[in-house]
């Protein structure tokens, strides 16, 4: 999962413990949030728009896909005025902090590193918000961020 350092950072996540991950508005992103995230699932924290990006962290999925309220609040950077609280069109799920790397596991890093090779974020083009990573991309990454 990817979000700005400047608007929801790992740290922000340790501080709070725990956050609801609202404000996806693309259609896979959502789907990936509604259809495959489960509760104790672990997730790279990536992130983006930084110099240099990289996953900095995990956290982990503590309540699965539910609306999300910002979509329905006119005042919210993220309203959507085709979604309702009966036919709901955007999803969120919450996440709760579990480490922060030693080392950030730049996105450089993680593109030169040959057993990360097929790695969704590694791809050119490759921008969602919210994409699959398979367990043994997962593991590297993880090794790689302990230093």
């Amino acid at each position: 999962m990817k979000s700005e350092p400047n608007v929801y950072s790992i740290d922000d996540l340790k501080k709070e413990k725990r956050a609801c991950w609202d404000g996806v508005r693309n259609y896979q992103a959502r789907n990936f949030m509604r259809d495959e995230m489960k509760i104790g699932d672990l997730v790279l924290y990536y992130h983006s728009n930084a110099k240099p990006p990289g996953v900095v962290g995990i956290a982990e999925v503590c309540r699965e896909g539910y609306p999300d309220h910002t979509a329905l609040d006119p005042k919210d950077p993220h309203y959507d005025p085709k979604s309702s609280k009966d036919n709901p069109t955007w999803m969120m799920v919450d996440l709760k902090f579990v480490e922060k790397f030693a080392e950030m596991v730049t996105l450089d890093k993680l593109k030169a590193t040959a057993s990360l090779e097929g790695m969704l974020v590694t791809r050119r083009g490759q921008r969602l918000s919210v994409q699959p990573v398979e367990s043994k991309h997962f593991k590297v990454v993880r090794k790689l961020g302990a230093g």
